[in-house]
């Protein structure tokens, strides 16, 4: 028999219930695995557990997309790196609905036990992994200043009030220089976004094209100083390549490097989570082939190497 870890986070959007729980104990042996439970009893429990744990054949990620990001920091800090997967029960999901899955966690465990194994890229910022993306600037500082019992009682709706809060504040530009593709650019910019992902803050289908094993993220700069300008934006960006978006810069690389002219007020946020780490420099690259096992819904759509699903 198979060995599968289930490292799931009590404080996410949907707690996991003792009938959950029991759900994951009896499915798990029929597709083959022994199944050992852990919660997460802190910040960067889950990255703690991943890194030391023996090798088993499965690592399942239950919480949301900061608890999966934990999961796979902790992998990329092994020598020999194991299988890993992500069910979401976070707020907004944003991987877990990108990678197909619903809300009913026992419909979701067996969609990703009978899906396939894929090879993703991975982004890094300074070294540090992140799974889909990471902001700086404007509305970006919501994801991580929301109070976790507001997220808990009201959902995605407590983002949406947050952001109310914050569109009526000051908008902030950073002089940014910047390489690009061996380019070297020079710009102000309120908001930040490399992402490698075509689902962000809760809206489908952001980019319309992105594969998540070409060697590639996206990069969204954006210029904005006022109010309109940012409504004007966000409505031309449901129907427009962000390339023909007035006030926006879109690139497609695998390695972007900032140097701001000054410290920016506000912390990097990625995957959701609050990114710690005061420095005017940040390198953006690729890591590849890391392993992951996910539904089938939507693997012929997010990947340039097709799976045979028949």
């Amino acid at each position: 028999m198979k060995s599968c870890i289930l490292i799931y986070n009590p404080n996410s959007g949907h707690t996991m219930s003792d009938e959950t729980l029991k759900i994951a104990k009896n499915i798990l042996p029929k597709y083959g695995y022994s199944v050992k439970i852990i919660p997460t009893k802190y910040a960067g429990h889950a990255k703690e557990l991943v890194s030391h744990i023996d090798d088993v054949d499965l690592v399942i990620s239950v919480g949301g997309d900061g608890t999966f990001n934990e999961v796979v920091t902790g992998n990329m800090q092994r020598k020999k790196r194991l299988l890993v997967s992500n069910i979401p029960i976070g707020t907004t999901n944003d991987v877990g609905t990108m990678f197909g899955y619903g809300r009913n966690f026992e419909n979701n465990l067996k969609l990703l036990l009978e899906g396939s194994e894929k090879d993703i890229d991975i982004c890094s910022v300074n070294g540090r992994p992140f799974v889909y993306v990471a902001g700086l600037g404007k509305f970006i500082n919501i994801a991580y200043d929301t109070p976790r019992y507001l997220k808990k009682r009201y959902g995605y709706f407590a983002y949406l009030i947050e952001g109310i809060k914050d569109f009526f504040r000051p908008i902030k530009s950073y002089k940014v220089d910047y390489v690009v593709n061996g380019i070297k650019k020079t710009g102000y910019f309120s908001f930040i976004l490399i992402s490698n992902a075509n689902r962000i803050a809760g809206i489908n289908m952001f980019y319309k094209d992105v594969k998540l094993d070409d060697n590639m993220f996206e990069v969204l700069l954006c210029n904005f100083s006022t109010r309109r300008q940012i409504i004007k934006a966000l409505r031309l960006l449901i129907d427009h390549d962000p390339n023909n978006v007035s006030g926006l810069e879109f690139y497609k690389t695998n390695n972007i490097k900032f140097e701001f002219e000054q410290y920016p007020k506000k912390a990097w946020c990625i995957d959701g989570e609050k990114l710690d780490r005061a420095t005017k420099t940040y390198e953006f690259e690729t890591i590849n082939n890391f392993k992951i096992k996910m539904p089938n819904k939507n693997v012929n759509k997010l990947f340039t190497k097709k799976t045979n699903l028949e």
